[in-house]
């Protein structure tokens, strides 16, 4: 095992330590005492498959409403945290940019964190956080993924054909740039229920802070 791999491994397993139990300060969010037979059933399914004993904060939001904590799971399973068209370190990659720009704490958090567990390094992570992207800790395929990723969730309304063949030149395909588009606009959703709810970092002091 290289020492850059345990390196990783023991500060995942630190922040894993340090993770809070989710709180909400606008919304209430659903008691696992209380909630339907079909929620406590599908969260039992949640950590059946993530292997995760605790419940995220955003889980608990969705879980107002059984249909969509259900359809949000299948997402979550089948697309947004499994290897497509698109990496799952990509996919982080782009939640933890996307998240920041739409001051979402929570999210942006939740995915630096996740970002490190597929390899992303604490300089890498703290660039995002900050929106910076620094052409010495991004290939320049990243660099066009997430430039497209961020017009899209900040100004889509602008995107154009042109914004597309230049990810391309940098060596991205058409499918996955549309893949690039579904995943910003359901973590800019994310990103609005998480804030309306009112979810604070996971972390104490921000996960920039533990790194």
């Amino acid at each position: 095992m290289s020492s850059e791999f345990s390196s990783g491994v023991v500060q995942q397993e630190a922040l894993k330590r340090r993770r809070v139990a989710p709180s909400s300060a606008n919304l209430p969010l659903v008691d696992e005492g209380t909630a339907s037979g079909d929620v406590r059933s599908l969260f039992a399914h949640y950590r059946e498959h993530f292997v995760r004993p605790d419940l995220p904060g955003i889980v608990l939001c969705f879980a107002t409403n059984s249909v969509l904590l259900k359809g949000m799971l299948e997402i979550a399973e089948n697309f947004l945290f499994s290897e497509s068209l698109l990496s799952r370190r990509h996919k982080e990659m782009i939640a933890a940019y996307v998240s920041q720009q739409n001051a979402c704490p929570y999210c942006a958090d939740s995915h630096g964190a996740l970002l490190g567990a597929q390899g992303g390094s604490p300089e890498m992570i703290c660039a995002l956080q900050r929106g910076d992207l620094n052409a010495q800790l991004f290939t320049s395929a990243e660099l066009a993924l997430l430039k497209f990723a961020g017009k899209v969730n900040s100004n889509s309304s602008a995107v154009i054909r042109a914004d597309v063949e230049a990810a391309i030149r940098a060596g991205w395909t058409e499918p996955q740039m549309a893949e690039a588009v579904h995943i910003v606009a359901l973590y800019a959703a994310f990103n609005r229920i998480a804030n309306g709810f009112g979810l604070p970092s996971p972390y104490p002091d921000g996960l920039r802070g533990q790194l």
